[in-house]
């Protein structure tokens, strides 16, 4: 039995420096279609949600100033694999499950997301390095 009960993966974020150019080229070499772009400022960036062919999406996360967590990943690591995020049906309760089982969360309480959701993170570290979000979709 798993300690999160995901559901499907949601979408993959990755850390773009020029979310213009990064949109272009996933849709020239991906076949990508633009879904949405939305500022999400409590995290200081802008998103670009993308579709590729089969239905899987792709998050484009650019930060809309230096100060942000996806500044400061892409200045000590590049452009590239930011998180994988999966479903889960009642964020609260699943974080406090992680908690129980001491598992590293970079956000005890959910925040506000893209597209109206609440969204936590677990540590990198609780998943061999990976950033892992959580994501309750708005009602």
């Amino acid at each position: 039995m798993s300690l999160v009960p995901a559901g499907p993966i949601d979408h993959v974020g990755i850390a773009v420096r020029d979310l213009d150019r990064a949109c272009a080229t996933y849709e020239a070499v991906l076949g990508a279609e633009l879904r949405g772009r939305e500022v999400v400022e409590q995290q200081g960036v802008e998103i670009a949600f993308m579709s590729l062919p089969g239905d899987t999406r792709v998050e484009l996360i650019a930060p809309t100033d230096d100060s942000g967590a996806v500044a400061r990943f892409i200045d000590k690591r590049g452009e590239g694999l930011h998180h994988i995020c999966v479903l889960v049906e009642d964020i609260e309760a699943t974080l406090a499950e992680l908690a129980e089982a001491d598992i590293v969360l970079i956000d005890k309480r959910p925040r506000a997301g893209a597209e109206g959701s609440k969204i936590a993170f677990v540590h990198p570290a609780a998943l061999g390095g990976v950033l892992l979000e959580l994501k309750q979709k708005a009602d």
